[in-house]
């Protein structure tokens, strides 16, 4: 009996270590980016290879429109009868300025990592205004909601979990005022700020 490909598993969210940050808008007044998150072509081989196996994927290039790229992202399936077929996904990018040609492969093979569902989770995160250095790199790397990091690690470990909040410690001055009540004595008053109306701002 052959096991099928759990497909759903690509979409599980990448360890922080695997997202990268590219400035997509730039202010030069406040010193800081518009940046978007992506996903590194290292992690998406490694999610292949753990989900389909190294030998159940393969991708291909052709040229596309305008002097971009097309990258095929084909998948080995396999029924539980043991019959399988290569499906594939394409998507294209264009050449980028820098490194035009193995920038356009990345791209395009990012594109059609995710027609399979691949890091699609990035297009949900925040794009943050992120302070850069003097030559526009990122100085700052944006935190990751707690609601796209993955519930394990990469090696399969349970990922840790956060500690438990302590009991709050018990106020001394509230059962000196609950005393001097049961022995009938008046608690102090704090003194009322007067000018405290003029600071205080509504929730």
């Amino acid at each position: 009996m052959h096991q099928p490909i759990d497909l759903k598993r690509l979409q599980d969210f990448f360890d922080p270590s695997d997202i990268g940050w590219k400035p997509i808008a730039l202010s030069k007044k406040t010193g800081k980016a518009l940046v978007a998150a992506y996903v590194s072509n290292r992690a998406i081989m490694d999610r292949l290879d753990a989900v389909c196996g190294p030998g159940n994927w393969r991708n291909e290039f052709t040229a596309g429109p305008n002097g971009g790229l097309l990258c095929g992202l084909s998948i080995r399936i396999v029924r539980e009868d043991g019959s399988a077929e290569w499906v594939t996904k394409w998507d294209g990018a264009e050449n980028t300025d820098v490194e035009p040609v193995k920038g356009g492969l990345s791209s395009s093979m990012r594109r059609a990592a995710v027609q399979w569902g691949i890091g699609r989770y990035l297009y949900e995160l925040p794009s943050p205004w992120v302070a850069v250095d003097e030559r526009g790199r990122i100085a700052q790397t944006p935190p990751i909601p707690r609601r796209f990091l993955p519930k394990r690690s990469g090696d399969g470990a349970a990922s840790e979990t956060p500690p438990a909040p302590q009991p709050a410690a018990p106020d001394r001055r509230k059962r000196s005022a609950a005393k001097d009540n049961a022995a009938g004595k008046p608690s102090p008053t704090t003194p009322r700020d007067p000018d405290a109306d003029r600071y205080f701002m509504p929730g």
